[in-house]
């Protein structure tokens, strides 16, 4: 004889909010306020239910759940004695279902947006109450204000319409209403999993209070390329509210060029703690490039690139590129230069990947190098990236030394704001 499946029972809070609890002989406990939950993988799990005395001393008190029992129009428990309930203290990896996520903006990590929770939905096994969705949509509202069959019948007679569920799994749910939450292992877990540019548009899409809890919750890899490609002013706030020793650890972990665009628009003492807190070698190098205007050449480029004599071999090349690319903001070419840091040639990664291993750098270098000076404005470095179509130009100053490289992604981001503008 097959087992009997068990049946999927879901509530939502708002059918739980405001009920009474009933004990053994219908003795009545109090209306239930909130819900308590576990912080579970894959789904938390609902242990407490916060409730209000209807008589007495009326002080909230946590009442424990697993025996309660939907009695419509509220719930019962049959056992129940004092020791099932407690100060409404919340325990580590637990939260207020109400008070964390009840109109509280959430980012949904799998469509990279930030919703407002109208309702959450639980499923109801093996005797307990698991969250298992948030409801972001309007039908949400209207449960909640008793109005969802009145709509339902308005819509369909009227537009022969149904308004769908809006539901996102709490697999891609990350509260941000409490600092605490974010820090959490599974909070970090979820927005690690977002693009850096999903999370930048999150980012600037909330409060201050909570842009800085949601940054500051992230490692410190993620965080560095969140920043990147987050609007200048948002970036300046962002560092400004952070301890100068963990805003270093971020920013050298940027490329040198971002680096160098975010110190010049922090504040001058700001910027100069931030700079005697980094690495000497990384400080040194953006120091250099703040030297120099941003939409100048010297501004644009990065130091951060790979040059080698022409005598040295393509496979002591490629063992070089394997040690520092880890460091690299980008390898698009190798550059060759004299003893004097002279510009004599490139090569690109597809010519060191398909030439012998023996082969000197010199002999297949390409000596045609297109480069601009250090003073040269954006226009003019726009002009000989749109010419040639290379992925990044050499900077050189006066005496032709290599001076650093600046990539097309760095232009574009002074270019573009212009595009379509007359």
């Amino acid at each position: 004889m097959a087992a009997q499946t068990e049946p999927q029972v879901f509530l939502f809070l708002s059918e739980i909010l405001g009920k009474s609890i009933t004990g053994p002989e219908g003795r009545p406990l109090g209306k239930i306020v909130d819900l308590v939950a576990t912080l579970a993988e894959p789904y938390p799990i609902v242990t407490e239910a916060m409730i209000l005395p209807e008589s007495g001393v009326r002080q909230p008190r946590m009442l424990r759940v697993p025996a309660v029992e939907e009695a419509r129009p509220g719930f019962a428990t049959a056992s129940w004695d004092e020791s099932d309930s407690r100060q409404p203290i919340l325990r580590d990896n637990e939260l207020f279902l109400k008070e964390a996520l009840l109109d509280k903006q959430i980012v949904d990590t799998y469509g990279a947006k930030v919703r407002r929770v109208n309702d959450l939905q639980f499923l109801k096994a093996r005797r307990s109450l698991h969250l298992v969705h948030v409801d972001v949509g309007f039908r949400g509202l209207m449960r909640r204000t008793g109005l969802e069959k009145a709509m339902d019948v308005f819509l369909r007679g009227f537009f022969d319409y149904t308004l769908p569920n809006q539901y996102i799994s709490w697999k891609y749910v990350q509260p941000i209403a409490s600092p605490d939450l974010l820090r959490l292992k599974i909070a970090q877990d979820r927005l690690s999993q977002l693009h850096p540019a999903d999370l930048a548009d999150i980012i600037e899409d909330l409060d201050i209070r909570q842009r800085s809890a949601v940054f500051q919750s992230l490692d410190v890899e993620t965080a560095a390329e969140t920043l990147e490609e987050t609007d200048p002013k948002i970036q300046v706030s962002l560092i400004e509210d952070m301890d100068a020793a963990e805003a270093s650890d971020i920013i050298e972990e940027m490329s040198l060029s971002e680096a160098a665009d975010l110190l010049g628009d922090l504040s001058r003492e700001k910027a100069e703690v931030i700079l005697k807190e980094m690495e000497q070698e990384i400080a040194e190098d953006v120091k250099e490039l703040l030297a120099h205007p941003e939409e100048e050449a010297g501004g644009l480029m990065t130091t951060a690139i790979i040059q080698l004599p022409p005598a040295w071999t393509v496979e002591e090349a490629l063992a070089k590129i394997r040690a520092e690319a880890e460091d690299m903001d980008f390898i698009y070419y190798i550059y060759v230069i004299d003893e004097e840091e002279r510009l004599l040639g490139m090569l690109s990664l597809k010519e060191l990947l398909t030439a012998p291993a023996g082969t000197r750098l010199g002999d297949i270098m390409d000596q045609r190098v297109v480069s601009v000076s250090l003073d040269e404005d954006k226009d003019e470095i726009a002009e000989q990236f749109a010419k040639y179509g290379l992925l990044a130009i050499p900077v050189v100053n006066g005496e032709e030394r290599i001076k650093g490289v600046i990539p097309f992604k760095n232009l574009l981001e002074i270019v573009a704001p212009h595009l379509g503008k007359k």
